[in-house]
């Protein structure tokens, strides 16, 4: 039996999240919080029980103790992140909106403990984790951190893992577009699940439709691809199998930023539960929806009481709706 669940690794920051709306210049009161896209998906997973061990790096200050201390109480097992004396841990501010357009983020990261991550980080014990969830955000770090994704996704492949990738595209980080598209597909190559958004999937494969972005990551090895479309829900495509799962309409959006994260805990998880693809749409969109109705990244993301009781609920009145229909 694998210690662990899932294995994921990446950047967590601390964020200073503004209080109220209006110009970062003119925002004098921030609440403290924790950022990142990996770490989103790691806490997400480990809400709805799954046993989440965490790899990564943070400085030898107090926002690094913030982070692990806050992972911690997540249900992360953080033994494997370490704590680098040299560099910092990286932070981010983040502006309020209310009217559901994209917030203001400014990030201090360069030069961060995470970005100086590397194979030597892997530990053998956490190449037992029955699956491994990776970004595109680690590799566009740094050189060594792209060695060590390179690395554990090869290893935890021959081990006969399953393999999660978002590409989760971050082109500033990335010294071309042409070096970032080569390595993340290299990366998505060794996946079996394969989550980009429409946007990302025209820039890294040049094709347009679904079907065909689709296509191009099942010819390099993938299992099954799923295209994020935003508000309009979702397409899969299995070497069996495709079709489309409409979004969950929502009232009224809050804040943009981790409805993506939110998406993957929903497909993962269900997967790793053996749901059929749809099923593990249909969870993916609800998480989706879900978290944009919440301020912060991760705040929205469901316990298992929750997922048990609010999404069966919500399925349960979509088949009243079809069956009113007909």
């Amino acid at each position: 039996m694998p210690e662990f669940d899932v294995l994921s690794f990446g950047e967590t920051m601390a964020m200073l999240v503004a209080d109220h709306c209006g110009d970062l210049a003119c925002v004098n009161h921030f609440s403290k919080r924790i950022a990142g896209a990996d770490s989103n998906v790691a806490i997400g997973l480990a809400r709805l029980g799954f046993n989440v061990a965490w790899l990564s790096r943070v400085g030898a200050d107090s926002l690094g103790r913030f982070v692990v201390q806050t992972l911690e109480r997540e249900g992360l097992d953080c033994r494997h992140v370490t704590v680098d004396p040299a560099h910092p841990t990286g932070f981010q501010f983040k502006s309020r909106t209310d009217d559901g357009s994209d917030p203001q983020v400014e990030y201090f990261r360069r030069g961060s403990a995470a970005s100086h991550l590397s194979p030597e980080a892997i530990a053998p014990t956490l190449l037992g984790a029955r699956h491994l969830h990776a970004t595109g955000i680690v590799p566009a770090l740094s050189a060594t951190a792209r060695e060590m994704s390179l690395e554990l996704m090869n290893c935890m492949r021959e081990a006969g893992r399953s393999l999660s990738f978002d590409p989760n595209l971050r082109p500033s980080l990335w010294a071309s577009e042409s070096l970032m598209i080569r390595e993340v597909n290299r990366l998505a190559a060794l996946a079996h699940w394969v989550l980009p958004g429409l946007g990302e999937g025209r820039l890294l494969t040049g094709f347009d439709d679904p079907a065909d972005i689709a296509a191009f990551y099942l010819d390099q090895g993938a299992e099954a691809v799923v295209i994020k479309l935003g508000a309009q829900g979702a397409y899969y495509c299995t070497r069996l199998d495709q079709g489309f799962v409409a979004g969950v309409p929502v009232a009224r959006v809050v804040d943009t930023v981790g409805a993506g994260d939110g998406f993957a805990v929903g497909l993962i998880s269900a997967l790793l539960e053996s749901r059929g693809i749809t099923e593990a749409v249909q969870r993916a969109n609800w998480i989706g929806s879900r978290a944009v109705q919440s301020r912060g990244d991760m705040e929205g993301l469901p316990t298992r009481d929750e997922l048990l009781t609010e999404f069966d609920d919500a399925h349960r009145e979509q088949a009243r709706s079809h069956r009113g229909c007909r």
